[in-house]
């Protein structure tokens, strides 16, 4: 009869090993669900700060181009004035140099033109 007795208990510790690591692996099974639903819900919320920082960072960077655009425009704008200033300034030059030394002018001319053409043949 022990040995009834001794495999009865066995099987009832068996059983309850069994039922106890059936429990444990539902459980496991129950965690690893949730941890993938939270793992989803992080992607999720990761996905939407990313959206949103890309999104900053878009309206950031065409602020950035926007303003480099305008002060190229201005630089632009100084640059042509500057030719402008630069072109009249000759001009009111040359004249004044015709009308007061005007063979002076005349030399300097074909000197100027001289130069030129000698460097334009090389």
């Amino acid at each position: 009869m022990t040995d009834i007795a001794a495999k009865s208990a066995n099987s009832m510790k068996e059983k309850r090993a069994y039922e106890g690591a059936n429990d444990a692996s539902q459980d496991i099974q129950k965690d690893l669900q949730t941890l993938q639903q939270d793992v989803s819900k992080l992607a999720a919320q990761l996905a939407q700060l990313a959206g949103a920082k890309g999104a900053d960072a878009l309206r950031i960077a065409r602020a950035n181009i926007d303003g480099v655009v305008s002060e190229a425009g201005a630089k632009g704008r100084e640059a042509a004035e500057a030719v402008r200033d630069v072109r009249d300034n000759l001009a009111n030059a040359v004249d004044e140099s015709i009308t007061n030394r005007p063979y002076t002018t005349l030399a300097m001319a074909l000197a100027l033109g001289f130069v030129f053409g000698a460097t334009w043949r090389r």
